[in-house]
């Protein structure tokens, strides 16, 4: 049985991401593979939109405890949306691929990561720009994502970057909060 290329390359996704939930969340002397997969799931409500900042990938994929890691467990089972520029995508691999930073993680597996997140967020050109508004040129790139997209959330770690940001409807929140926000 063949399948088209689109399904075919969904498959991969999953089988991607069944592989990255087992390297990062299975202890292999505890937990069996699939009881990894199956578990780590949140029961939470889809359909909420957001941006989410390079820090809470960089902690999210450092730690499996924590609420940035419960932000990617929540995007990878679909119940976040988020969405990418060329330039967020590029940000995350200049911090994601620095020497050290992710302890276990080679070059290739990031590459992976990387993959699998353009494959599951929504894309956007940003044709627009406001720099400098934020302190960081970095920053306004994320910003002026948020507004492209529409999304009503950033999600960082770094509130206090993101001030002004509710003057274009986007609201920087924790991942603790948009935990809170997701469940509703």
């Amino acid at each position: 049985m063949h399948l088209s290329s689109r399904w075919q390359q969904l498959f991969e996704v999953d089988r991607f991401l069944f592989w990255l939930t087992t390297r990062i969340f299975c202890d292999k002397t505890k937990f069996s593979k699939k009881q990894v997969a199956l578990d780590s799931v949140l029961p939470i409500i889809p359909h909420v939109l957001a941006i989410l900042d390079t820090s809470v990938l960089v902690a999210g994929l450092r730690s499996k405890r924590g609420a940035s890691f419960q932000i990617i467990q929540a995007i990878r089972a679909g119940n976040l949306r988020i969405s990418v520029s060329v330039a967020l995508l590029l940000e995350y691999e200049s911090v994601l691929l620095r020497s050290g930073l992710i302890p276990g993680f080679a070059p290739q597996e990031i590459h992976r990561i990387l993959d699998a997140i353009c494959l599951m967020a929504q894309h956007r050109k940003v044709f627009f720009a406001w720099r400098p508004f934020l302190t960081d040129p970095n920053d306004d790139l994320v910003l002026e994502l948020a507004v492209a997209a529409s999304a009503p959330y950033i999600i960082t770690h770094n509130i206090s970057d993101f001030v002004g940001s509710d003057t274009f409807g986007v609201r920087a929140i924790t991942p603790a909060t948009a935990l809170k926000i997701i469940k509703q």
